[in-house]
């Protein structure tokens, strides 16, 4: 199998400089600031109206750029994926192009031609153009500093022909990572066959054939950073240009790339929105745990035993995000609770 065409892309790095008074060495030492807290916009109102009022109270126009609305298309037989019905006025609005990449596991989506199936089953075409990102070429990214296990990312190459983007998650279970929010959506999602395959073994190897021995001898944690880190490298490309939602419903243990998934045991929570991935992962997580504890029992023990959680402590020492945040409600009232319910 011919190995893709790779391009290597440079990140900007921000540097940011601390002014030190030297005039006296009795001069105290300013205490580091607080970090103000990220916005999280959320409604309870789970329709193509909702979603737009998510959209326009984050205040990042993406109006007249070259829009990429990364989605999870769904495997084969899953039926929990977020619907075209849903997401289609946004994307038209913005006359964005959904894109996806082709999946590291033998199913319906690893090949391009089995993957085109698949989009036009579950019925994206009707609704825009879809880009598989990674169909002809990969792109290389480099990882933020701090990271650990991996020194650059691998994601689909067409990525890097867009100019705004909107990253449209399906908030629920994940088999391996626990959960699968923006952040999963952003380092797996994005990633190419080689760069998902370098993310779940942690940097052991870019050989997809070796992927699931390797995953075998890699720690979960190192999974679960990787992540973190591939994650990281696509928010520093983006910068500016990005926005983040995600959408609480149909939410099984298991994930889209699931063909025979649990049946979701919690009930719809709603929409949320920010500019900060990290915070919009951590309030659907505090979500999840603010809930009914018995219909939420399923996920949280799959998150938990999967070190899903995790992730979120990983990418704020990354310094991309912040899990402190506030939660915004748009439907007129106060927001739902964040307190852990036991």
């Amino acid at each position: 199998m011919n190995q893709p065409t790779v391009i290597t892309v440079a990140a900007l790095f921000c540097a940011t400089v601390f002014a030190q008074d030297a005039t006296t060495s009795a001069t105290p030492k300013t205490k580091p600031t607080t970090p103000k807290p990220a916005t999280v916009f959320f409604t309870h109102d789970i329709s193509p109206e909702g979603l737009a009022k998510a959209y326009k109270a984050l205040g990042r126009p993406l109006e007249g750029k070259k829009v990429a609305v990364k989605i999870s298309t769904g495997e084969a037989g899953n039926d929990h994926y977020l619907k075209p019905a849903l997401i289609g006025p946004l994307v038209q609005s913005l006359k964005g192009d959904i894109v996806e990449c082709n999946t590291a596991y033998a199913g319906k989506r690893m090949k391009t031609s089995d993957h085109r199936k698949v989009i036009a089953d579950h019925g994206f075409n009707d609704i825009a153009k879809v880009v598989i990102l990674d169909e002809f070429a990969d792109a290389e990214l480099p990882t933020p500093a701090g990271s650990v296990h991996l020194k650059s990312d691998r994601v689909g190459a067409d990525f890097t022909n867009y100019t705004g983007f909107v990253i449209l998650n399906h908030f629920k279970g994940h088999q391996m990572g626990g959960f699968g929010g923006a952040l999963k959506n952003l380092s797996i999602g994005v990633g190419s066959i080689v760069g998902k395959t370098r993310i779940h073994t942690a940097g052991r190897t870019d050989d997809n054939a070796q992927m699931w021995a390797k995953i075998h001898e890699t720690p979960q944690i190192e999974f679960i950073e990787s992540m973190a880190e591939a994650a990281g490298a696509v928010v520093n490309y983006m910068g500016d240009r990005a926005v983040y939602i995600s959408v609480m419903n149909n939410i099984s243990i298991d994930c889209d790339c699931n063909g025979h998934p649990a049946k979701p045991e919690m009930a719809d929570v709603g929409i949320l929105a920010s500019l900060d991935p990290v915070a919009l992962d951590k309030a659907c997580v505090d979500l999840v745990y603010a809930s009914d504890p018995k219909t939420s029992a399923s996920l949280r023990a799959r998150m938990e035993k999967q070190l899903g959680p995790h992730i979120l402590d990983h990418a704020e020492k990354l310094g991309y995000g912040t899990k402190t945040y506030k939660l915004v409600s748009l439907d007129g009232n106060e927001p739902p609770s964040t307190k852990r319910v036991d």
